[in-house]
């Protein structure tokens, strides 16, 4: 019996006796795995071999799993800082504890929760107090994360549900499922082994050398199995972000938007004192931006003197015979300070003020689809970066009603019709709102955007005279609500999920 190459190696090494492993074979003979698959599937159908598949769990760490699994659980820490500040023997305050221990963000109610749960202490009115008695080292879900660090291929069935259940939930580990292919001779297989098999040459495409000579009439084409595993290749795509982007800048182009564009860092001049932010507005401060530390201040000469002095003005004394301003300290210097943007309303304000374009008169439509940097707690709808839909319309005698319709028009283009409106307090809208949307998935109203009619105080310092309605909505939003993706990070972030960004099509 003459066969190809590959089937009489797969041949040679299969057993009658115990099953062998297709990657085992693929390592033994060198050849790749998907080959040897195919050619058993082959040597199945001639009845020389019989495949069998079983499906193998296997249970591993996450991400976070890993780290907890170095650094220790979160309640642990907390445990630890509580009792080096003595709330083994009286009740002390949470922050007394939480410092020492070293947590922070999310961390902190990942402690919280679980502490009480294990019975390591109790928690009570901002107090902590521990159980002296409690031993982190016989913690039972530690012990399977330390276990899952040093060991590979672990059986969740070899392991205690309640403990996979509750590592599970905390998203610390998770179970990994493979197709095992293992090999047997059957008795035709056996017998053709002993009668002698031979290497058949076998062709495996069709050459315009072959058709000429005439040789292709006396050679064995190889075959093809069309229902063997083949390796899978995943080629490049744009992100779906990215489309989504496209698909907004092509809605907005279509409403009669121009694009604008602007600088990444820029002074909190531009960021926050042109807004009529006041400059002791708890946003301002170092916990809530990134501050640049060496270029740390924008030159004073960047700034022009006149525009400088007219947003002073408002902050201090207001705009209009009836303006009232913050009475509160200005400081030129608080306002070169540099930092990455924390909206892109910067962009606005340079256009709006001829900074970018030259003078503009109404009408005029500009948006922007562009990062924006807040030092936020990372969860399921926030990031430390994320895309604004910056957009605003310089017009006449313009209204509320405008700015809702403008925004029926713009969410109806993405079959989202259920959007709902807020009153909200901004310092440079008057009147303002928010935008929320609900979500197909979880039935939940989430905040897409935030909007109003930009104040005089902000305006006249620019030398704009009419009317200015803007909004700034977030792109991640927009996509889950057209996605039905749940958690923005895994579309964009450390724990992006890839299988989610390989099949994910945005549809429009």
């Amino acid at each position: 019996m003459k066969l190809p190459e590959t089937q009489v190696a797969v041949l040679e090494a299969a057993s009658a006796d115990d099953p062998t492993p297709v990657e085992q074979i693929a390592e033994e003979t060198g050849e790749q795995v998907q080959a040897v698959a195919g050619a058993a599937f082959e040597l199945e159908e001639k009845g020389l071999l019989a495949v069998t598949e079983r499906i193998d769990a296997e249970l591993v760490l996450t991400q976070e799993g890993e780290q907890y699994a170095f650094e220790g659980l979160p309640e642990h820490s907390l445990w630890v800082g509580a009792l080096s500040g003595g709330a083994d023997e009286e009740p002390i305050e949470l922050g007394k504890a939480i410092g020492p221990a070293g947590l922070q963000g999310e961390q902190v109610d990942i402690a919280l929760s679980n502490f009480a749960r294990k019975g390591m202490g109790d928690i009570d009115s901002g107090t902590v107090a521990v159980d002296p008695e409690f031993d982190p080292d016989s913690d039972p879900e530690h012990a399977l994360l330390e276990r899952l660090s040093e060991e590979e291929g672990v059986d969740p069935a070899e392991t205690d549900d309640d403990r996979v259940d509750a590592l599970e939930r905390r998203g610390l580990v998770e179970v990994e499922e493979s197709t095992v292919r293992e090999v047997t001779l059957t008795d035709e297989g056996v017998t053709a082994m002993m009668e002698g098999v031979e290497v058949a040459e076998t062709v495996g495409q069709v050459t315009p050398e072959l058709l000429t000579s005439g040789e292709w009439e006396d050679v064995e084409f190889a075959e093809y199995n069309v229902q063997a595993d083949a390796e899978t290749v995943h080629g490049g795509k744009p992100h779906a972000l990215r489309e989504m982007s496209e698909r907004v800048k092509d809605v907005l182009v279509g409403m009669g938007f121009e694009e604008m564009q602007g600088p990444h860092v820029d002074a909190d001049f531009y960021i926050n004192d042109c807004l009529f932010m006041p400059q002791d507005h708890p946003a301002r401060n170092h916990w809530d931006r990134f501050a640049l530390e060496e270029p740390a201040q924008m030159d004073r000469e960047n700034l022009p003197p006149d525009l400088v002095d007219r947003v002073e003005a408002a902050h201090r004394d207001g705009v209009g015979p009836d303006g009232e301003g913050y009475h509160s300290p200005w400081d030129e210097d608080f306002a070169r300070a540099l930092a990455l943007r924390g909206h892109t309303t910067n962009l606005s304000v340079r256009h709006l003020a001829g900074l970018a374009e030259g003078d503009i008169d109404p009408p005029q439509r500009y948006f922007s689809i562009e990062k924006a940097y807040r030092n936020d707690t990372l969860d399921a709808t926030h990031l430390l970066e994320f895309f604004q839909i910056e957009g605003w319309v310089m017009a006449e005698d313009l209204s509320v009603r405008d700015l809702m319709g403008t925004f029926t028009e713009f969410y109806e283009q993405f079959g989202i019709t259920d959007i709902q409106f807020k009153p909200h307090y901004n310092p440079y809208t008057e009147p303002s709102f928010e935008l929320f949307g609900r979500h197909p998935e979880t039935d939940e109203l989430i905040e897409i955007g935030n909007s109003g009619i930009f104040r005089p105080e902000m305006l006249e310092p620019l030398g704009v005279e009419a009317d200015v309605m803007a909004w700034g909505l977030a792109l991640e939003r927009l996509f889950m609500l057209a996605t039905g993706a749940e958690d923005i990070r895994d579309v964009h972030g450390t724990l992006v999920d890839l299988d989610f960004l390989r099949n994910e099509e945005v549809v429009y």
